[in-house]
């Protein structure tokens, strides 16, 4: 594989003046007992815009994403330095409440993981840990969430049925719900289509083409087309840095450096 200069990073300056921004990493480190897997990423993510995180296995997308709302935490010898600027607060700090935390910046996985529980449960099981008992406000957050999530019609007679009774695609899409039952500011998906058929795949991403009116959306895709069609930001990830942060229109027609249109055009490597 080709070795790219650090010299020709390119990462777009945004400006704050018209841009209104969620979340924003600033000289963000990784690193797994000596090795540094994130190399000081400092990224802006626009409000209500969906933003792709795109690279090889191993460029550090998925380590990235999972530090902003500090799952790497969880890891034996991870160590996670820099700034994670979420309403002018550091989340990355250790006075913040991580549980708290991610009320506001939930997260989906690459492979639908539903609880072992009914639909319904799925949905208030984070809102009951958090204390809401009142059954109707349970029960509209079971609807509101499933229907932002395209499941409603598909399940609503089937509420107390076991989660694990869905196809991949539903599971997936309860999965979304679950994460926004919560209302978060900001949702994560790590690779959420990577495990399902082209029809469930597309079924995904237009209910996060819909979601994007009420989420910042930040999304690890290895799938090219699926970034150049939902995503309105993408950042090109390489050895743990992120080489190129633009539009996604101008990332795929027309990147600023070499290692950014060998990647998008298939001659990575």
């Amino acid at each position: 594989m080709d070795n790219y200069s650090l010299d020709d990073i390119f990462i777009r300056d945004f400006d704050r003046k018209t841009q209104e921004i969620a979340v924003e990493t600033e000289d963000l480190r990784v690193f797994y007992g000596d090795n540094e897997a994130i190399h000081g990423v400092s990224l802006p993510f626009e409000r209500y815009k969906i933003t792709s995180l795109i690279g090889a296995s191993g460029s550090g997308k998925s380590t990235f994403l999972r530090s902003i709302n500090r799952m790497n935490d969880n890891i034996d010898g991870t160590r996670v330095t820099g700034k994670i600027m979420y309403r002018d607060v550091d989340i990355n700090s250790d006075n913040v409440d991580i549980y708290e935390m991610r009320k506001h910046i939930g997260m989906v996985f690459q492979r639908p993981n539903p609880f072992a529980k009914s639909i319904y449960d799925n949905i208030t099981f984070a809102p009951k840990r958090f204390g809401e008992h009142d059954k109707q406000k349970l029960d509209e957050m079971v609807e509101t969430s499933l229907k932002q999530a395209a499941l409603w019609d598909q399940v609503k007679d089937d509420l107390h049925q076991s989660g694990l009774s869905l196809s991949g695609g539903q599971a997936q899409r309860l999965c979304i719900a679950r994460a926004i039952a919560m209302q978060p500011d900001i949702l994560l998906l790590d690779e959420p289509a990577s495990a399902l058929d082209p029809i469930s795949t597309s079924t995904v991403e237009e209910t996060l083409m819909t979601l994007k009116d009420q989420y910042t959306i930040i999304i690890v895709t290895h799938n090219m087309q699926q970034a150049a069609r939902i995503s309105d930001y993408t950042a090109f990830f390489y050895s743990g840095k992120a080489l190129e942060y633009d539009e996604t229109r101008k990332i795929f027609t027309r990147p600023k450096i070499k290692a950014t249109e060998d990647y998008v055009s298939g001659h990575f490597g």
